[in-house]
């Protein structure tokens, strides 16, 4: 059976090798496929959700014949989100929905609207436009590079057709992005983030360095009477960053759009603790923009569904 939803702890096994592959198994591929399941689903419990079922059927296959454990979790969990969308397409809910249920708290109406703002590009309601097969494709292939030939095995389709569905996405975002504030993610972007979530993630120290510019920046909002903390430099940046995100801290870390910049959620167990948006040039991070503050917080947690 799996676990709550939104519980971090793995299914059990008996037979103690079988467990000892699973648990690398959990520790190796978990943060991935949750990163996928979140950004195909827009939402964090949803995507708890379906993470913890692909974790529930890998306990009941044999693990040891299986070759490529984290492909078969992506093939599995992404079929999981897709039949997810296609029961929304049978029964539709307005994707404001969240965002009208969610607390007020004592947050400035002005940073309210700054807010709002990144909650609506975090939960990628301009993706609802598409269909469930469109939306699966774009984002395995866009946003991870997967290749058509995989994908095709995930939606039932073949590589070419898959390929057209991605094109069909593409007009469609692209004439979304007439709106304002919609941008899509560049591919560059997309890299550098998911070089700085890995070299927290594994607490390597060189590679945060290698990614973050010598004069980057780092403003930390805490809320309260701490307020803003401002910390300059490679260093110690990188120093903070593996203090409050680094593997000691148990956090997991997921990326998000943020209107032009990227964007990196926080979560321990099933909270939201941080939303940093990165500002990156030329293949480094320049700036860190960290929001820690927990009424501020309320709007993310309320609408990413934590």
């Amino acid at each position: 059976m799996p676990p709550k939803r939104n519980n971090p702890t793995h299914p059990s096994t008996d037979a103690p090798e079988a467990g000892v592959e699973f648990s690398r198994a959990w520790r190796d591929h978990r943060r991935h496929v949750l990163d996928i399941a979140f950004r195909m689903l827009g939402n964090l419990s949803e995507a708890e959700d379906v993470v913890q079922e692909g974790f529930a059927r890998l306990v009941k296959a044999d693990i040891d014949q299986i070759e490529d454990t984290g492909g078969w979790l992506v093939v599995v969990v992404s079929r999981l989100c897709l039949d997810r969308l296609r029961s929304r397409r049978r029964h539709p809910t307005s994707p404001e929905a969240n965002l009208a249920d969610r607390p007020a708290g004592d947050v400035d109406p002005a940073d309210r609207i700054t807010l709002d703002d990144e909650v609506r590009m975090a939960l990628h309601l301009v993706l609802e436009r598409l269909s469930a097969a469109e939306r699966t494709v774009f984002v395995l292939h866009d946003v991870f590079q997967y290749p058509f030939g995989e994908i095709g095995l995930i939606v039932g389709r073949t590589p070419v057709a898959c390929r057209q569905l991605a094109s069909r996405a593409r007009r469609t975002l692209r004439a979304e992005q007439r709106a304002p504030r919609f941008v899509v993610e560049p591919a560059d972007q997309r890299r550098v983030t998911d070089r700085f979530i890995d070299a927290c993630a594994n607490g390597d120290l060189e590679r945060l360095l290698a990614v973050l510019d010598p004069d980057v920046a780092g403003d930390a909002d805490l809320g309260g009477t701490a307020g803003v903390r401002t910390v300059t430099g490679r260093e110690p940046v990188a120093s903070g960053l593996m203090r409050f995100l680094g593997p000691k801290s148990k956090t997991t870390l997921l990326s998000i759009p943020a209107g032009r910049d990227a964007g990196v959620v926080a979560l321990r167990g099933d909270r939201v603790v941080t939303f940093a948006v990165l500002t990156v040039r030329d293949g480094l991070v320049v700036h860190i923009d960290a929001i820690a503050d927990p009424a501020k917080l309320a709007t993310f947690r309320a609408a990413l569904g934590s």
